[in-house]
């Protein structure tokens, strides 16, 4: 039924049983109400309770800001293989735990004080304004510049200094949550990459028999991968060391080693370089006896062992480190100390 089919006696002569100054048509049957009286809050009326929630506001800031130190405290001091018992989760890791809970608290008071500050504290008057054009004539910017001071006196923003200061506090430190998380990206690595698991007196270890190695186990044109004596398979930190420290040995006949002093840290044409590419790190295994060259599989980096590990071919930016190595009293060969540079690809660190 559309609204002439309603008889006129029937149609309302005025809106004005609940809002005065409406007037019904026939032509438009249902007027604009309009907007009902503004009825007052308490804390419009009540300066006390103006002050208690003026309180709440702020205790929600200042609680997200313990929130925050909180979670930064938990990601510094909890390690990563702790777990705890949740009921009714079950064992979870205590430090995705503490960092959802503590992140969690932090924005949502952020949030419910923000809420509570906007229901409670500022101005609830509705304002009905009419559609403009798109584009803002001089006095529309006025008008907006006058509404946002309006708006701005309204909130208390700057008579109230509790909560100002609270709000901008809990603002200030929720992103260090995302600043501390930067750690994820790694640690810092300080001078650990300069340093491997050989220091002197080290034996080297042959990494398939496990047995220490002598000068007569290699022969001309073979190539033997070694470890430091002392390093297991079953340590919780092998891979990471022997990352660092893998080694490959060849033997060489003396007058075909063109630098001297990879002659001098040989041991009877025994020559000792690191197993790790100076690309990006991947494991050199390919050995040309002719030539004395060795070949990454990764990127086809070329070394050539007989002239000091340096570089002939491909992306790696410098030679392979070599370990000067010796024969001890036992007849074994070992370490002289640790490799003279850093192994493994160029870093931001290395000097």
């Amino acid at each position: 039924m559309s609204s002439q089919d309603i008889p006129e006696e029937t149609l309302p002569s005025t809106q004005g049983d609940a809002h005065e100054g409406v007037v019904a048509t026939a032509a438009d049957p249902f007027a604009d109400p309009g907007l009902p009286p503004h009825e007052p809050r308490i804390q419009d009326i009540d300066e006390r309770a103006a002050k208690r929630s003026e309180r709440v506001v702020a205790f929600l800031f200042v609680l997200s800001m313990l929130a925050t130190v909180g979670f930064i405290a938990a990601y510094v001091s909890l390690p990563v293989d702790k777990n705890i018992y949740v009921f009714p989760i079950g064992h979870i890791s205590a430090l995705n735990f503490s960092l959802g809970l503590t992140l969690g608290v932090a924005l949502f008071c952020i949030g419910a004080g923000a809420v509570h500050w906007a229901r409670t504290l500022m101005s609830d008057v509705e304002v009905a304004d009419d559609r403009h054009p798109i584009e803002a004539a001089p006095e529309v910017k006025a008008k907006v510049l006058a509404d946002f001071k309006l708006g701005a006196e309204e909130s208390g923003f700057g008579r109230r200094k509790l909560i100002r200061n609270t709000m901008f506090g809990a603002l200030a430190l929720v992103p260090l949550s995302g600043v501390v998380l930067l750690r994820d990206l790694g640690p810092l690595p300080g001078t650990k990459l300069r340093k491997t698991a050989w220091s002197e007196g080290k034996m080297l270890i042959n990494q398939n028999t496990l047995q220490p190695l002598r000068p007569e186990d290699i022969q001309v044109g073979s190539l033997t991968f070694a470890m430091p004596e002392g390093m297991k398979e079953e340590d919780h930190d092998f891979q990471q060391e022997i990352a660092k420290a893998a080694l490959m040995i060849v033997r060489l006949r003396p007058e075909n080693i063109k630098d001297k002093r990879e002659l001098d840290w040989s041991a009877d044409g025994i020559v000792a370089f690191s197993k790790i590419c100076t690309h990006v790190g991947c494991p050199i295994s390919l050995y040309e006896q002719q030539t004395h060259h060795v070949l990454c599989p990764c990127h086809q980096s070329t070394f050539d062992l007989a002239d000091g590990g340096r570089v002939i071919f491909g992306p790696a930016g410098h030679a392979l480190p070599q370990l000067r190595i010796k024969v001890n009293d036992k007849g074994y060969l070992e370490a002289m100390g640790d490799f003279a540079e850093p192994v493994g690809p160029a870093y931001w660190e290395r000097g």
